[in-house]
Parts: structure tokens; C-alpha cells; sequence
């Protein structure tokens, strides 16, 4: 099965939550109307494309009206999947993943526990690895030892070396170890792993912002991506989640994760438009080869089209 098929087939729950209840709808009415244009807006908001995405998209589909655009509820699904295209595509030029022009390309991966942070960082390893490069990760997530154990399971089955500390260590002093191990060994792609501590914003802030400057000092330009890891099925609160992390770090872009087990996909429509922020990478499935860059249009399309 390719992606494209699996990324199909995983959004099938969202799908029905989405896209096959705006079918079932527009067959109630003869006419749009208030009472269409109300369940509407309840369809997508219960989808998890979020309050604002919505408010943007029926006064999109209200202007579409007026326009002649759309002429009868019939034109309602062609009308949305085309906007929420656009939503998805928008800036897409910042979506590619940055790399070094020379040197280690560093990752900084971010997220509260239980999102998927470090099965995110082994899969990303493996992918890469399949691209032909060198990977080495950090276990700078000193909090957890269970955070280092995991890590060095997945360096183990991705063949990429682990550089760590012992639990409760500088987490900055970790990452600069590996810094400089990367260096010596011209390593392609350094992946850091960091504590997901969001109840105590204030720590995480510094300790991020501590070891962005370890890194930056020794890699110019680095971390070229500090990638924020959500879980898709916690659906408004990824947005929530978010927000609170763009306070503690410079997020380049998001992972979603386990999108195939969840009706709430369409909060990948509302990260987008809420927070101008790419979504670069997504999870539909536990398999090492489940975790693949996002391609807009292909989400568009397998989300309305099936």
C-alpha cells in the first residue's frame, strides 16, 4: 500500500466526520438556507477544525453565496474542499524541512509527554537513514529515564548512534556533547530530543532557550527546524498546546501524530489557519515507514475524496 493510500484509509474517521456528514447534510435541503448554513458551521466546528477556521470558512462560503458561486447546497462540498485547499497550501514554500548547507543538519524536536515525541524521532531517524544519510540523536529529555531508554531502542533499530547523559543531567550539556560529536564524525542529520514539561513553562523556556544558544554557537544557523510534536487525537488542544509552545521556543513547524486513529483531523486545518504554522510532517500508523512529510493537496484530496 502506498502512502497516498494509507494516509487515505487513515483518515477515514475524520472523514466521516467531516466530509461524509456534509454529504449526508446537503441531501436534507432543497435550498441552502439559515438552518443548512447553521449545521453547517456545527459540522465543521465538531470536526475539530476549530472556532476561528470555521468563522473564516462560512464567511467564505457566505460570500460564495452572494457571488453566484455557490447556487445550491449541491455546490457546498466543492465550495469547502477547494477553500480548505487553499488554507492548507497557503505559504507552502515554507513547508520543506531546512537542512544545513554544511555540517550536521540539526532537529529540535518539542512536545509534552505522551504526544509521540521520541516513536516521532526514531521514525524521522529511519527516514532519513532510507534517504541515505547519517543520523545521530540526542537523549536530551534528562527528565524521563525512560525518555533515554526509549531513544537509544529506536537508535538500536535505526542503527543511529545515541549520545546521553545520566537522568537529571544539563540537558543543554547533552546536546552540546552531540553537537560536537556530529561534527566529528560528519554526521547528515542530528535529531535532539527535549522534556516535555509544560506545566512548568517558565523552566522549559529557559532550558529551551539554553540549549538553542549551546547549539547555535557551535552549529551556525542551528537548530535549522524545531519541530513541535502533537497528538491528532487530542484535536483543540493540540491548538491549545501550541500556542503555549510558540511562548517557550521559535517552532519552525508540526508533527502530527496518530492522525489514523482519530475523527478530530481536521485540527490540521485549524493549526494552519490559527497559527500561520506549517504542519511538516504527519503520522498515520505505527509503522517506521508511517511518518511522512505533509503534502497539502494529497491531505485535501484524500480528506474529501476518499
Amino acid at each position: 500500500m502506498g502512502f497516498f493510500d494509507k494516509l487515505k484509509k487513515g483518515l477515514n474517521k475524520t472523514r466521516e466526520n467531516l466530509t461524509n456528514k456534509i454529504e449526508k447534510l446537503v441531501l436534507g435541503y432543497a435550498d441552502i438556507d439559515d438552518d443548512l448554513l447553521d449545521e453547517l458551521e456545527e459540522t465543521l466546528i465538531m470536526a475539530d477544525v476549530g472556532v476561528k477556521t470555521t468563522d473564516k470558512l462560512m464567511a467564505a462560503v457566505r460570500k460564495g453565496i452572494k457571488k453566484k458561486e455557490i447556487n445550491g447546497p449541491e455546490d457546498l462540498k466543492p465550495f469547502l474542499q477547494k477553500e480548505i485547499a487553499a488554507i492548507l497550501t497557503a505559504g507552502e514554500e515554507n513547508d520543506t524541512t531546512r537542512t544545513a548547507k554544511e555540517g550536521p543538519t540539526v532537529l529540535l524536536t518539542i512536545g509534552v509527554n505522551g504526544a509521540g515525541k521520541t516513536t516521532t524521532i526514531g521514525k524521522l531517524s529511519a527516514y532519513y537513514k532510507g534517504q541515505g544519510k547519517s543520523v545521530m540523536l540526542a537523549a536530551a529529555d534528562t527528565f524521563r529515564a525512560a525518555a533515554i531508554d526509549q531513544l537509544e531502542v529506536w537508535g538500536e533499530r535505526t542503527g543511529a548512534r545515541v549520545i546521553k547523559h545520566e537522568e537529571g543531567s544539563d540537558p543543554a550539556a547533552v546536546a552540546y556533547d552531540a553537537v560536537q560529536a556530529a561534527k566529528a564524525r560528519g554526521i547528515d542529520v542530528l535529531i535532539i530530543d527535549t522534556a516535555g514539561r509544560l506545566q512548568t513553562k517558565s523552566n522549559l523556556m529557559q532550558e529551551l532557550e539554553k540549549i538553542n544558544r549551546v547549539i547555535g554557537r557551535e552549529i551556525p544557523g542551528a537548530p535549522h527546524e524545531t519541530l513541535l510534536v502533537l497528538d491528532a487525537t487530542t484535536g483543540q488542544n493540540a491548538i491549545s498546546q501550541a500556542q503555549l509552545f510558540t511562548k517557550a521556543a521559535p517552532i519552525s513547524g508540526v508533527v502530527l501524530t496518530k492522525l489514523d486513529g482519530t475523527a478530530k483531523g481536521g485540527v490540521v486545518i485549524g493549526i494552519k489557519a490559527e497559527l500561520s504554522m506549517p504542519v511538516k510532517w504527519i503520522g498515520v500508523g505505527e509503522g517506521v515507514e508511517d511518518l511522512r512529510p505533509f503534502v497539502a493537496e494529497d491531505f485535501a484530496k484524500a480528506l474529501f475524496e476518499g
